[in-house]
């Protein structure tokens, strides 16, 4: 019998899709902020800016948080279910704190400890999910980043669900499904059959990880990627807004298609996950960052058109523009040393996502300069560096 279906057999059915549900449900905190800035853009009379630096804030905690749980290697020194558990509480508790806001300052401090508390469940699902799977980890990373999409879009079908409710329902549900989703992960995931002996901490394993080419080659590509996925996403209500007050109407809300935009990704995802078990994850990444560049190219164009086809056009780009993600996971986990996955999968997260940053920043001063739909153009950079990066990764027998 081969390895893949004794593998397969010792797995319980409930692993993979209670770490899918948890990481959706811990996820849905990321952009909570942002589908609450028109009510309070109201409130606090913030300025256009507001999109960018709330969605900034969010990263820069994730970077702290990153960082932190790199340096320290606690995924690997400590039970990564325990240390999901304290990070999705803590990181509710974080995203519910921004109800109380009574200034733009407090509002940017309880999203940036959010997204600190953020480093401990998507690095750290994803570093659950590849201790339970050996054979197929891409399709398994597949489901998990397609939570990830969806958790991401869910404020935005939350706000157009909830109606005339206020404002804070919003936050309160997004940290109550966080919550459940980190309990329910604890009691029935325990830590996985190919989970290495407990790491050490090495203040060098990180300049020790970077020193493999595959892994320098995975993670640079991941950053090209980076520059492009929050950014768009961020700016996807900015888009839609944009062209319903200057080209066309929608026929459907900005919120709702914001969440099928966002949120068709979980799609390209999975898809992407079986496509790289036939090919491989390297074929994958590629595919998604030629079409997802194909797009940010034609942006300033796309704008022109009539509202059915700029809708499916963004709705294409959607699927494209996180396919790669998990993939890139994929290979990444598969070059770090294999004591120290954690700590490779969180240090590249963390700067892939100091990279959005200075992405999202750099679009919300063109935005808020020139607003026009040649700025998007900024999203470019990332694709064309991410292709060049993982052009150097070279399969086993290459």
């Amino acid at each position: 019998m081969s390895e893949k279906v004794q593998t397969s057999k010792k797995i319980p059915a409930r692993i993979l899709p209670v770490i899918v549900f948890a990481q959706f449900a811990g996820t849905s905190l990321w952009f909570a902020g942002n589908a609450v800035i028109p009510d309070l853009v109201d409130l606090l009379q913030l300025t256009d800016a507001a999109v960018g630096n709330v969605t900034s804030a969010v990263q820069f905690g994730f970077i702290g948080g990153t960082l932190v749980f790199a340096y320290l290697s606690l995924a690997d020194r400590y039970s990564p279910s325990l240390v999901f558990l304290i990070c999705a509480v803590a990181g509710s508790a974080a995203n519910a704190m921004a109800i109380f806001s009574t200034g733009y300052i407090f509002l940017l401090l309880t999203r940036l400890f959010t997204g600190f508390f953020l480093a401990g469940i998507y690095p750290v699902g994803m570093k659950i999910a590849s201790d339970w799977h050996r054979e197929g980890l891409g399709r398994a990373l597949g489901y998990l980043v397609g939570a990830l999409v969806l958790g991401t879009a869910l404020p935005h079908l939350i706000r157009e669900l909830s109606g005339d409710l206020p404002w804070k329902f919003i936050l309160i549900s997004t940290s109550a499904i966080a919550t459940l989703g980190g309990v329910l992960l604890y009691i029935t995931v325990p830590d996985g059959p190919f989970s290495s002996k407990r790491g050490v901490f090495k203040p060098n394993t990180i300049a020790l990880l970077f020193k493999d080419r595959n892994f320098r080659a995975s993670a640079f590509g991941y950053f090209g990627h980076m520059w492009e996925l929050y950014t768009f996403w961020a700016f996807v209500p900015v888009i839609l807004t944009l062209y319903q007050l200057d080209y066309g109407e929608l026929s459907l809300s900005v919120s709702l298609l914001s969440f099928l935009i966002i949120g068709i990704g979980a799609l390209g995802c999975s898809i992407g996950g079986l496509i790289a078990i036939r090919k491989s994850s390297q074929f994958v990444t590629k595919v998604s960052l030629y079409v997802s560049g194909l797009f940010c190219l034609m942006i300033p164009f796309l704008f022109h058109l009539n509202e059915p086809l700029f809708i499916t056009l963004l709705l294409i780009w959607g699927i494209f523009v996180v396919s790669d993600s998990p993939q890139f996971s994929t290979l990444v986990a598969r070059s770090a040393d294999k004591d120290y996955v954690a700590t490779g999968l969180t240090i590249v997260n963390s700067i892939g996502f100091a990279t959005t940053i200075i992405s999202i920043q750099l679009l919300n001063i063109l935005w808020v300069q020139f607003h026009s739909p040649i700025v998007f153009l900024a999203l470019l950079p990332g694709p064309v560096l991410g292709l060049i990066a993982i052009y150097r990764y070279r399969e086993s027998g290459e």
